[in-house]
């Protein structure tokens, strides 16, 4: 299995206790839907590589995990590394509610200026994720909000916007 099969889960961050127990930080916005996990992948030098493991105590978005069949040396060796599971676990969202992953290559179009271009990325930034959009070789940044998203079209592939006052324009000037 690769990266662009997969979805970013977390990360392993330290060790707990004495008994070759982890701590997984879980990056997601519900941690209960992933209680009952009982393998992921590790990311172990660019390659993937399924573990087995039970969660011990689940708070917030952090779970105390025991791998198995792994020394506690073995444990703390996959200290750091990233966690990652198939994007078929990913429940589906419907409405104006999408995973990052599945828009890239629809179309914006914007309540004012109409078709703004590709949905190149979503840029994960720490005030707020983006829109990267490619406005006939322009880059389009527009922030990735409940007020700017009106409407999701999954069939036709497009996400109807209405962009902040000005800031398309900002971008256009120079065309």
């Amino acid at each position: 299995m690769t990266h662009d099969e997969c979805f970013y889960l977390g990360r392993i961050t330290k060790p707990f206790g004495i008994k070759g127990q982890v701590v997984f930080f879980l990056d997601v916005d519900d941690p209960e839907q992933y209680a009952q996990l009982d393998t992921v992948l590790v990311d172990v030098k660019g390659a993937l590589v399924p573990y087995f493991f039970h969660i011990d105590n689940l708070n917030g978005n952090k779970a105390v995990v025991t791998f198995e069949e792994l020394t506690a040396q073995e444990a703390l060796a996959l200290v750091g590394r990233e966690l990652y599971l198939p994007l078929s676990v990913l429940p589906p969202l419907s409405g104006n509610q999408f995973y990052y992953h599945e828009v890239v290559g629809f179309h914006i179009i914007d309540q004012t200026h109409g078709d703004l271009g590709t949905l190149q990325s979503v840029v994960e930034y720490p005030a707020q994720p983006l829109f990267q959009i490619d406005h006939q070789g322009t880059e389009i940044l527009i922030p990735v909000i409940d007020p700017v998203i009106l409407r999701v079209d999954r069939e036709k592939k497009e996400i109807h916007i209405k962009a902040p006052e000005g800031l398309v324009e900002l971008y256009l000037e120079n065309q």
